[in-house]
């Protein structure tokens, strides 16, 4: 049987999904240790302790498989700057733990930069392979950053490029990944696997509309527009809610009510708590004199967004950077259409015409135009959802960890 040490560094994949630090790549190694779990692969996924009342060993992934929160600095959640000091705790913390156990593994698999940095340390301490995965890469960010506060330091970048050296193996996401790691980081593409995250086909389906809306608390016959993720610049939101400012002066809503409905972050704090993309959303919601019409629900746990995604007309992804879109992949999976930028991952996830639309990252205007045309459409949405569903079978977790597996054996037989 094989073991993994699973490394997931700055945030941990039971966490509630729309914080600053949680996203798809929680839903990623969640499920991906789920997955393996199931097809008798034993899993030890690492994270740093963030709440010293949660106990550091946790089985919730099922299969024998565990979490393992290892204390590294303070434990409570603590910013990027600070974390990277803590990495050597941390990787000291992973090595007594399987001394502790007396467990050998065979195989690292890091995700995100800070992790590929104690990847890298176990690795030269184990002499085993280093299985990398970046789900976000700085120059990206950096490329797409609007001001000097949202780039990356070279500090990253640097670590970046070790890591890709010190791999025996990086998974891209998508094409458009291994093709932005050649480019812009000059990556051995041998080295380069290319197999996109899964999504879980029995959490995430069709559920009828009238019984999804009944959970969550709209009518039947009001219109729904959905953003999920993180509410950050790179995600895009700002655009999404000009573009639905357009639809209300156009007044194509006099018909039928309709919501943009907005689940991330954190709402409802104290303003001086408050993150300032949050606020600057908010206040550009009042400026727009938007209403009741935007609707911020905060986070949501991954069992009621089937619900949400079930709910919506449209899932509308505005982000200016994705290396893939897992929000995109469970939306469909739910039999909704989804309208994403034509950016990164999004633009080979999203078929354009078949299973939502493509449009440009920064034009509100065309985000509008395209929003018009499927909530005034019934047979065309119904269309495209089903599309949607069938297109996202395709990546069911089932299939997804068995390339992952594939890639494990073909690293350990060389």
């Amino acid at each position: 049987m094989l073991r993994i040490a699973m490394i997931s560094y700055h945030t941990c994949p039971l966490a509630t999904l729309g914080g600053k630090n949680t996203g798809g790549m929680n839903v990623y190694v969640r499920d991906l240790t789920k997955a393996l779990g199931r097809l008798g692969i034993h899993v030890d996924v690492f994270t740093r302790s963030q709440d010293e009342h949660i106990p550091h060993v946790l089985h919730d992934l099922g299969y024998g498989n565990r979490v393992v929160h290892i204390p590294a600095g303070p434990e409570h959640p603590t910013g990027p700057e600070e974390l990277v000091d803590y990495i050597p705790e941390f990787v000291e913390g992973i090595k007594s733990f399987a001394s502790e156990k007396g467990i050998n593994y065979d195989l690292i698999h890091s995700h995100y930069w800070m992790s590929g940095l104690a990847g890298q340390s176990l690795k030269d301490v184990w002499d085993i392979p280093l299985v990398h995965m970046f789900h976000t890469l700085g120059e990206m960010k950096n490329r797409v950053a609007k001001s000097s506060s949202e780039k990356v330091g070279a500090y990253r970048l640097d670590i970046e490029r070790n890591i890709l050296s010190a791999s025996d193996k990086i998974v891209a996401a998508t094409l458009a990944e291994r093709a932005q790691l050649e480019w812009l980081y000059k990556a051995d593409v041998k080295k380069i696997a290319v197999i996109p995250p899964g999504v879980d086909v029995s959490h995430f389906y069709p559920i009828p509309v009238d019984e999804a809306r009944a959970f969550i608390g709209i009518e039947p016959e009001d219109q729904m527009v959905l953003f999920v993720g993180r509410i950050e610049p790179l995600k895009g939101v700002d655009i999404l809610i000009q573009a639905m400012s357009c639809l209300n002066l156009r007044e194509i809503t006099a018909n039928k009510p309709i919501s943009l409905i907005i689940i991330g972050g954190d709402p409802d704090v104290n303003p001086a708590d408050m993150t300032v993309e949050m606020a600057r959303l908010q206040k550009m919601c009042n400026d727009l004199c938007m209403g009741k019409m935007v609707v911020f629900l905060g986070k949501r746990g991954q069992d009621t967004l089937p619900y949400y995604y079930s709910s919506a007309d449209v899932v509308v992804m505005p982000s200016h950077y994705e290396s893939f879109g897992m929000v995109a992949l469970e939306a469909m999976a739910c039999g909704t259409p989804v309208i994403a930028s034509q950016v990164g991952g999004l633009a080979f996830l999203v078929q354009n015409g078949v299973t939502g639309y493509h449009v440009p990252d920064d034009d509100p205007s065309e985000l509008c135009g395209r929003l018009k045309e499927l909530l005034s459409d019934g047979i065309l949405r119904e269309k495209l959802g089903a599309q949607a569903n069938n297109y996202a079978q395709s990546y069911a977790w089932s299939k997804i960890a068995v390339q992952i597996i594939e890639l494990y054996n073909d690293i350990l037989s060389t």
